[in-house]
């Protein structure tokens, strides 16, 4: 058997042997992957999915689910035109204060569309008014709300309750927009890159050096 016989075949077991640790890093990753998501429920953190017209000013999102108060600030934002949190997800029975900041001019919370029937009635511009809903199993769902006086500059924001609702995946950290990527995915992508990667690098040895084997 010739030099460059020997050199093809053990640079073939290497590779073929790197190729394997690959498919194994990458099945063990996923199974890994598979059953973090089957303990949490699958698909990672979800967030209801908000009518579009509820993602009105400022934009932050609340979680509150398992807390019996909630207060959300109406008149937030720099120029006091949001609901803060703008998004908000409760349980039944959770009560949920607005309170009024004085900023911005006269608002009230008064339902759009959707199951609860939030009407605080005429705007007040008072800092410290309050109006007070505690949700019910007859609100669950998505209730899209807004402040009237200030509808068209998107004072809008939106009210979740219970967990009988449509919902998106949004990642690992809560944030809107973000695209869920599986575990699994990204632990075959890296497998896979090390794999390519290892291959490579024995074929650069193999070309350079694929005659140093020898036969006695």
């Amino acid at each position: 058997m010739s030099t460059d016989d020997v050199s093809r075949r053990t640079f073939m077991w290497a590779a073929g042997g790197a190729a394997a640790a690959g498919t194994a890093t990458a099945a063990s990753g996923t199974a890994a992957a598979q059953e973090d998501d089957d303990e949490n429920g699958g698909g990672g953190e979800v967030e209801p999915d908000w009518p579009s017209g509820a993602q009105g000013n400022l934009g932050t999102y609340e979680d509150a689910r398992g807390q019996d108060e909630v207060t959300v600030t109406v008149g937030g934002g720099d120029d006091g035109l949001a609901f803060d949190p703008t998004l908000l997800w409760v349980d039944p029975g959770t009560t949920i204060t607005w309170e009024w900041s004085g900023a911005g001019g006269g608002h009230n919370v008064v339902t759009v569309e959707g199951p609860a029937e939030l009407d605080s009635g005429s705007p007040v511009d008072e800092g410290g008014h309050t109006y007070q809903h505690e949700a019910t199993e007859e609100d669950e769902g998505i209730t899209h709300y807004v402040c009237t006086p200030h509808d068209g500059v998107g004072m809008h924001a939106g009210l979740a309750v219970g967990d009988d609702i449509d919902t998106v995946d949004v990642g690992g950290d809560g944030a809107s927009g973000v695209v869920f990527v599986p575990q699994g995915a990204r632990a075959l992508g890296i497998a896979t890159f090390i794999a390519m990667c290892s291959t490579l690098g024995l074929a650069f040895v193999f070309m350079k050096y694929g005659g140093t084997i020898t036969q006695e």
